[in-house]
C-alpha cells in the first residue's frame, strides 16, 4: 500500500477559508509539518486544492513521528574530514 507523504511549505494565511479548511482537514496547521495519508481519490483531490502550498510524494511506507525524528537526528559521535597535519602543510607552503 502506498501513501502520499505531504508536508506543507507555505503558509495558508491570507487565503480563502475553503483552502484554510482543507489545510485543517489534512492536520496540516504549521510549516514544514509532515502528514501521511493513503493513496485515495478524496485526498488527491484536497492536495489539488492546496497544490502550490504543499510538497507531496508517494512513498511506500508511513513514518511515524518518533520515526521521522530519529531521521533527522545526526549520528552521535564524531569523524574526521583531514587531519590537522594534512590541513597545516597547505597553508606553510603558500
Amino acid at each position: 500500500m502506498s501513501y502520499f507523504r505531504i508536508t506543507l511549505m507555505r503558509s495558508g494565511i491570507g487565503l480563502p477559508p475553503k483552502t484554510q479548511g482543507v489545510l485543517k482537514a489534512l492536520g496540516l496547521r504549521k510549516r514544514m509539518t509532515t502528514v501521511y495519508y493513503p493513496v485515495s481519490q478524496s485526498v488527491a483531490g484536497q492536495i489539488m486544492r492546496i497544490k502550490e502550498l504543499v510538497d507531496v510524494k508517494e512513498v511506500e511506507h508511513a513514518m511515524t513521528k518518533e520515526q521521522m525524528r530519529a531521521a533527522r537526528r545526526p549520528d552521535p559521535g564524531y569523524y574526521i574530514e583531514r587531519r590537522g597535519t594534512e590541513a597545516m602543510r597547505g597553508y606553510e607552503e603558500v
